[in-house]
Parts: C-alpha cells; sequence; structure tokens
C-alpha cells in the first residue's frame, strides 16, 4: 500500500511539473510557444502523412506537369506530375525520423562519453578529449560527406553518420555538466556510504545533468533536419525518388526553377519554417528548465510593482 502510495505521489508531481512547464511556456515565452505549435504540427504530418495528403508521395501523373498553384493541386506540380503538398507533407516524415532518432544517437552517445570522461578523469579523460578535439577540428559536413561515401546514401546510413558525429562533438556539454556535478558534496557522502560508481551514476549524477540533456536533445533535432536536407542536397543524403526537403531543391527542380519557381519555393519554405520553429522551441525550453533562469525578476511576464525595487523584489521572494 505504501508503495503505491509513493507511486501515485510520484506521478501527481511529474503532472504538475509538466503542466507547470507548460503554463511557464504560455506565460513568458510567446515564441517558445509558436514554436511548439510547430513541431507539434511536424510530428502530427510526420505520423499522419499517410491520411493527411491527397496523393502518394510519388504518384506521377496525379495531374498536369508543371502545374502552377490551384484548388485542386495547392502548390502545384512537379515535372512528372506528382502533387507537390503530398510530397512535402510525406517529407515531414523523413524529417521527423532523422530529427528524433539522430538526435537520441547523439545525445546517447554524448551522455556516454561525457559522463565517464568527466567522472574517471585522469589519462582516460586527457585521451577521450584529444580525441574529440580531432574530431572537431574537420570540418562536419565533408566529414560527413565522407563518411556516407563510404557506407552508401540511405536514410539510416545518414542518420547513424549524423549521430556519431555530433554525439561526438556533443560530448564536450555533457562533460562540463558532469565536472560540476563532481564538486557536489552528496557524491562524497554516497562513496562513503559505499555506493558503486554504477548507482552513482546513474541515481544521482544522470538526473542532476538530465535538464542539460533535454535541451541538447531540444537544439540537435533541427541541427539534424537541416544537416540532412544539406546532404540531401548536395547528393550525399537520401536518394530520390523519397521527397526529402533537401532532396527537393535539387535534381529537377534545379532544372524547372525559372518556368516554375514553386518547386525550390516550397520545400525551402518548409524547412525554414520548420527549423525555426523547432529551434524557437528548444531555446525557450532551455531557459525554462535552465535552473539560474528561474524565478528570476528579469524574466518576460515577471513585473515589479511600482515602489518596489530588486532589490526588495529578491528579498521577498528568498524569505517565502
Amino acid at each position: 500500500m505504501k508503495d503505491n502510495s509513493l507511486k501515485r505521489k510520484t506521478e501527481r508531481k511529474r503532472r504538475s511539473g509538466m503542466i507547470n512547464l507548460l503554463a511557464r511556456l504560455l506565460k513568458e515565452k510567446p515564441l517558445g510557444t509558436v514554436g511548439l505549435l510547430i513541431t507539434l504540427l511536424l510530428l502530427l504530418a510526420g505520423v499522419f502523412a499517410n491520411f493527411i495528403a491527397p496523393y502518394g508521395m510519388n504518384a506521377v501523373g496525379a495531374g498536369p506537369s508543371l502545374s502552377a498553384p490551384s484548388i485542386h493541386f495547392w502548390l502545384g506540380t512537379d515535372n512528372l506530375g506528382r502533387d507537390l503538398l503530398s510530397r512535402i507533407i510525406y517529407g515531414a516524415r523523413i524529417s521527423v525520423i532523422v530529427g528524433l532518432i539522430g538526435a537520441a544517437i547523439s545525445v546517447v552517445l554524448s551522455t556516454i562519453i561525457g559522463i565517464l570522461s568527466a567522472y574517471i578523469g585522469g589519462a582516460f579523460d586527457l585521451i577521450m578529449q584529444r580525441i574529440v578535439d580531432a574530431w572537431m577540428c574537420i570540418p562536419p559536413l565533408i566529414l560527413m560527406m565522407v563518411l556516407i561515401s563510404m557506407v552508401g546514401p540511405g536514410m539510416w546510413q545518414v542518420i547513424i553518420v549524423m549521430g556519431l558525429s555530433f554525439g561526438i562533438t556533443g560530448s564536450r556539454i555533457v562533460r562540463s555538466s558532469t565536472i560540476s556535478m563532481k564538486a557536489n558534496m552528496y557524491l562524497e557522502a554516497s562513496r562513503a556510504l559505499g555506493c558503486s560508481n554504477t548507482r552513482i551514476l546513474t541515481k544521482h549524477i544522470l538526473p542532476n545533468i538530465m535538464s542539460t540533456i533535454i535541451i541538447l536533445f531540444s537544439t540537435l533535432v533541427p541541427t539534424m533536419i537541416l544537416t540532412e536536407a544539406s546532404l540531401s542536397f548536395l547528393g550525399f543524403g537520401i536518394a530520390p525518388p523519397a521527397p526529402s526537403w533537401g532532396g527537393m531543391l535539387t535534381g529537377s527542380a534545379r532544372n524547372y526553377m525559372f518556368m516554375a519557381p514553386w518547386l525550390v519555393i516550397w520545400p525551402g519554405v518548409a524547412l525554414s519554417i520548420v527549423v525555426y520553429g523547432v529551434n524557437v522551441f528548444g531555446d525557450a525550453l532551455r531557459d525554462l528548465l535552465d535552473p539560474r533562469l528561474m524565478g528570476g525578476v528579469g524574466r518576460y511576464g515577471v513585473k515589479i510593482k511600482k515602489g518596489d525595487t530588486v532589490k526588495s523584489k529578491l528579498a521577498a521572494r528568498s524569505d517565502g
């Protein structure tokens, strides 16, 4: 009975924490709210593309070739008569898969390398950081082009290569957060009580740097989407006829862009809106989860009453 009551209390705290985070986002971060709506729209379009898209992603001859935007084809058609709106909607699915899975792989790799490097320290930390330095010296786009040319183009190859590349680079962020955690006294108390290194890492360090990991994930998702579009545009990403937004900007679109400018306008607009929205949402999430910015007087939406000073406001908060 006690275990069940503790579980219920924990679930209630999590729900209240999520509701409080959402309320703060709506109140303090209006641009972040817009970014959240764009992110949710991207997820819905990717998940329900089969039901939303009016035509198949490669339905050749669905309409006249190079047809301008009209009532029947809202964004027009390409040189093969494929509906551009349907291809952009299916391209959202590719962006969701690449962004989420690539960012997840990168965050897991960054967490493993960063935590172990900071916690073990010594020669292991020195060797790992020199490897990371050498990896960061190479331009990331050129490095990924070389790796993809070795393993071959394809969606999963692109995801793994990008996750590996950004995972090694992002380990610096996790490492710095872990180093700041090592100086706390509760870790010394845990060692004195006989806790194993695995328990210290999983029960004490990892939960305390989870906000950093969440922020890293939210900032990596748009980076993955934009990098995949760049690789596909250069011919090293997802091969046609898969409707990648970057791939839709090259090939036949470049040949017919002066006759039918909508071939490059709409994929570019979709890519720009999604990257902007996810970036803004990630930036707002970073501000809301950063404990140094919580409760500050200078936050958006926090007003000081007339006659109050910043010092009195802070004193009232600390007393409360």
